[in-house]
């Protein structure tokens, strides 16, 4: 079973592509936490985690969540992570999570795809974003392949990596993952987009306005898939081109 979580399109490319491969059921992880899913995920082959990397780690919501269900079938557990161009020490804390999971861990893939993350960078324009998925795709491919023989990922940890994702990561989500500073500077036209993207339930209309709810995962699905770019993120993503795979 592929499972796949994706803000704004990055790892649910990745995952269809992987599942294309494999001929694995591909299931969207962003539908069952909007619906406040508990329940079993089934699957007689090896579970594949594909989703974003949030501070150099699988994202905390995802993590909650996996915890949260139950995976029964398969004893093994891959994860393939997109980036904007590193996972750090990722992998070290994909093998805790596979460890509370109950689950044997085959291995780990980092795969770097267009920033997307308009709340601190730049993103690529369409050109550059095109190429760089470009060379993704054999990256993805062979992780696909190694996946279906049922072989290990094996990919060495950065130097420096773990300070990355333990250190960092904890000041990103402690300072920087906040809702407040998204706020309309243009005309909202109330079509509720941002509503029906964000995976946690944390926007809600009121007047017709979205309002955000304290629970913020920072996915840029609501940012970037505003079809009239009237969000933004406090001063940062003024002028930033939003980023949405495949546009």
């Amino acid at each position: 079973m592929i499972m796949c979580f994706s803000g704004t399109g990055n790892s649910r490319f990745a995952a269809e592509k992987i599942a294309e491969i494999t001929g694995d059921e591909l299931v969207c992880l962003n539908d069952y936490m909007k619906d406040g899913y508990k329940g079993n995920l089934v699957s007689d082959k090896p579970f594949v985690l594909v989703c974003p990397t949030y501070a150099w780690r699988v994202p905390l919501v995802v993590e909650r969540f996996l915890e949260t269900v139950r995976l029964e079938g398969s004893e093994d557990m891959y994860f393939v992570l997109t980036c904007g161009s590193s996972t750090a020490g990722a992998q070290k804390y994909a093998m805790k999570l596979c460890d509370r999971l109950g689950k044997n861990f085959k291995g780990f893939r980092t795969v770097v795809m267009p920033e997307n993350y308009i709340a601190m960078f730049n993103v690529p324009d369409k050109e550059e974003a095109g190429q760089i998925v470009k060379e993704a795709i054999p990256v993805i491919g062979d992780a696909a392949e190694i996946i279906a023989q049922g072989r290990e990922l094996t990919e060495k940890i950065p130097v420096f990596g773990t300070v990355m994702s333990t250190v960092v990561n904890w000041f990103f989500f402690k300072f920087l993952v906040k809702d407040k500073g998204f706020h309309l500077e243009k005309e909202c036209t109330s079509c509720g987009q941002c509503v029906k993207l964000c995976p946690v339930n944390n926007i809600r209309l009121e007047d017709g306005k979205p309002v955000w709810g304290g629970n913020c995962t920072h996915c840029m699905a609501c940012i970037c898939g505003c079809p009239s770019e009237c969000i933004e993120y406090k001063n940062a993503s003024r002028k930033r081109r939003r980023y949405w795979f495949g546009k």
